[in-house]
Order: C-alpha cells, then sequence, then structure tokens
C-alpha cells in the first residue's frame, strides 16, 4: 500500500536519479570538452615563437633573436623582436594563417601590428576558422623597418563543447522525463490505486484489500468497491486529516464519474464496520473533512 514511507522512498529514488543524470552530463561534457590544458597553451607560445621565426626570415634577417612571447591577457599575446625589421602585409597574413591554424585551443584570431612603445595599430587583420568571417586589409602596401610588436589575441573558447553543450541543454528534458516518471508513479501507487495483495495492519484489525474485508475481533467483516477506496484513503495517512474534496476526486472523479451521493453516508456505514476494535475510529473535523484515528 502506498503510504508516507513509499512517498519519502520515491522522493528520494527521484533525488538520486536526478543527480545520477547530472553527473552522467557532468562527466560526459568533460569528456567530450576541447583539452585545455597547460600542454596546449605551451604549445600555442611554441608557434607564436615560430610566427616571429619566420616574419624575420622573411625580412631577410637570420641572425637576430625572437625576444620571449608576453601573455597580456587571458587569450593575448604580444611577439617583440630584437632589432627593426619590414615586412609585406601579405606576406605576413601568409605565415600567419598557415602558422597559427595548428593552434591547438582556437582557430579565430586577431593580429595587430604595432611600433614598440605605441599603443595604435599600424595594421591588422583578423580570421575565422569558417573564413567567411575573414578581414584583411591594406595587402599590397608594404611597411617601412621599424621596431614592431605583434600582438596576437585569440577567440576565447568556452568550457564545454558543442557536443557538451547539447548534453548539458539536455538536462532540463532529462528532469521533465524524471518528473513524467515520478508523477506516474505516485499516480500508479497513490491512494485510489489500490494493492490487490496488500494486507495493513490497523489496531487491533487487519484490512485485507484484495478480497475487501476486514478481519476484525475475530470475525471477517467485507466491505464494498466504495468502502475499501475509503478506507484504502484513509490507512494511506492515518492520524491525518484528510480533506472532503480529495475523498471525492479520488473515488468517483478520478474515474469519471462524479454522483450525487451523500460522502457522509459511506463514512457512517465504514464506521459502523470498524466498530467492533476500539483501537480504530473515523471522525469527522469539521470544515475540513475526517481521520482515521488509530491507537496503538
Amino acid at each position: 500500500m502506498f503510504d508516507l514511507k513509499n512517498l519519502i522512498s520515491l522522493n528520494k529514488k527521484l533525488v538520486f536519479g536526478s543527480m545520477f543524470l547530472f553527473v552522467v552530463a557532468a562527466i560526459a561534457i568533460i569528456l567530450t570538452s576541447p583539452k585545455h590544458d597547460q600542454f596546449d597553451y605551451a604549445r600555442r607560445e611554441v608557434l607564436l615563437r615560430r610566427l616571429g621565426h619566420e616574419i624575420l626570415l622573411q625580412s631577410g634577417d637570420s641572425t637576430s633573436t625572437v625576444l620571449p612571447i608576453k601573455k597580456i591577457a587571458s587569450d593575448e599575446y604580444q611577439i617583440s623582436f630584437e632589432n627593426a625589421f619590414s615586412f609585406q602585409p601579405d606576406f605576413l597574413i601568409n605565415i600567419a594563417t598557415k602558422t597559427l591554424s595548428k593552434d591547438p585551443i582556437s582557430a579565430d584570431y586577431v593580429v595587430n601590428v604595432l611600433k614598440r612603445g605605441n599603443t595604435n595599430a599600424i595594421y591588422g587583420f583578423a580570421i575565422a576558422g569558417n573564413q567567411k568571417n575573414n578581414i584583411i586589409s591594406c595587402n599590397g602596401r608594404n611597411q617601412p623597418s621599424e621596431l614592431y610588436v605583434i600582438n596576437v589575441k585569440f577567440k576565447p573558447k568556452g568550457i564545454i563543447s558543442k557536443k557538451g553543450a547539447y548534453l548539458l541543454g539536455g538536462l532540463p528534458f532529462l528532469a521533465f522525463i524524471g518528473l513524467v516518471f515520478f508523477r506516474s508513479a505516485v499516480s500508479r501507487k497513490g491512494p485510489a490505486k489500490l494493492q490487490d495483495d496488500a494486507i495493513i495492519t490497523l489496531g487491533g484489525a487487519f484490512f485485507d484489500v484484495r478480497n475487501r474485508k476486514l478481519l476484525i475481533s475475530g470475525s471477517e467483516v467485507y466491505l464494498t468497491a466504495t468502502e475499501t477506496r475509503l478506507l484504502s484513503i484513509f490507512t494511506s495517512s492515518p492520524n491525518l486529516v484528510i480533506e472532503r474534496n480529495r475523498l471525492q476526486k479520488e473515488i468517483w472523479e478520478d474515474e469519471g464519474v462524479i454522483v450525487g451521493r451523500s460522502l457522509d453516508m459511506f463514512i457512517s456505514k465504514l464506521r459502523k464496520k470498524l466498530e467492533p476494535d476500539p483501537k480504530i475510529n473515523i471522525t469527522v473535523v469539521r470544515g475540513k473533512g475526517y481521520k482515521l484515528e488509530v491507537n496503538a
């Protein structure tokens, strides 16, 4: 029979089930997420040094050095050089796209060339992984020899990958399915749905749901279908007030039938059948409903 313990058990199962779904989704997100670890960032800095090296070679400088790469923001780096050099924008675009296409974290970035000590960019371009959003300007204008620095800003990547986002976005759907399952379980096991094999102890009596009878004071007392349903609802919440509306709804309205017969009449008949056991009684709570009082 569905009682308070069963309800608590179902609630626990729902909570643990939801937690399990969340953990599974979180693990899946982690497994499908990009590996933003120290190795990838170290590899990015090597690629940036490689870019600086290729720029110097193209300008005819094979002896000066590329200074240490500076990380000036979360996803922004600066390449500095020992000596001045000149560059051709076309070459800078080609070598940058060729080199930085190997970046393990982001395929989208913006490159700006500045004079050392100056915050104004003299040349720049933006590369997008899908190419259609590339922004290229001033390709044919050669730039004179200067002490340049090159800033490369990568598009930040979220922790959650596309697959992970799908999984996370599916959590509300999973929660909805869990709620439907829970409501269905409650509906199946609710007071109005009897378990045919249930035998419930009431004080010194026994309520045999399947056979619709009471074993009370050494005698067998048979119940009607309506009386059985009424007593089933009462035994689901002993010593608690049950509202009249709930009784009417679960006995008749849930079956699609609304009758005009008095609920009090059925309560009175059931009360008389319980009279042989002084430990159990159905009392009226005025303005609210009824209560099955069961004494140990």
